[in-house]
């Protein structure tokens, strides 16, 4: 698996997870959608990602987004 795939199953899963909680434990969860929403849009600025540098760290195989 590429950086790239891991990165974008990892933000579809907190993304899927911030929907289940808001809709069975509290309405307050919808700030985790937020701010996952909001890293994502300040990734594709910056190019900076927290969750590719810690795959990368965890030695994941870079692919041609994350370089």
């Amino acid at each position: 698996m590429s950086l790239d795939a891991a990165v974008l199953r990892f933000a579809g899963v907190m993304v899927l997870l911030s929907v289940v909680l808001t809709a069975y434990v509290s309405p307050l969860f919808i700030w985790f959608s937020v701010f996952i929403g909001m890293n994502l849009l300040q990734s594709s600025f910056t190019g900076v990602c927290p969750a590719a540098m810690v795959f990368r760290a965890m030695g994941v195989k870079k692919g041609c987004a994350f370089e």
